[in-house]
């Protein structure tokens, strides 16, 4: 049975798709039956530049999605945590690292 339960996100991000890095602005997000993993259902995650229509489609098991939310979450808290107080933390998704 399907859900057809989508939860959708406005994001500032970049992708790397068939042509090569492009702008995301949106992630779509569906628990449901993948087209490629050989689950019956997936947690699916369209990445979508809104514009062009471009996307950048990721399918996970539920296991493997609940380790990815636990993981995110604490790159966030150490990264956070480091950057306290610099004048990276203001803006933080427009902010470059001088590492990269």
């Amino acid at each position: 049975m399907c859900s057809y339960i989508t939860e959708k996100a406005e994001i500032f991000a970049s992708a790397k798709g068939r042509s090569g890095w492009m702008n995301v602005d949106t992630a779509v997000i569906y628990y449901d039956h993948p087209t490629h993993i050989p689950l019956d259902h997936a947690l699916n995650i369209d990445f979508v530049n809104s514009a062009t229509k471009e996307r950048v489609a990721v399918e996970l098991s539920a296991k493997s999605a609940r380790e990815l939310i636990r993981r995110i979450q604490s790159a966030l808290d150490s990264g956070e945590a480091i950057h306290l107080g610099s004048d990276d933390a203001a803006e933080p998704e427009r902010a470059l690292c001088p590492l990269f």
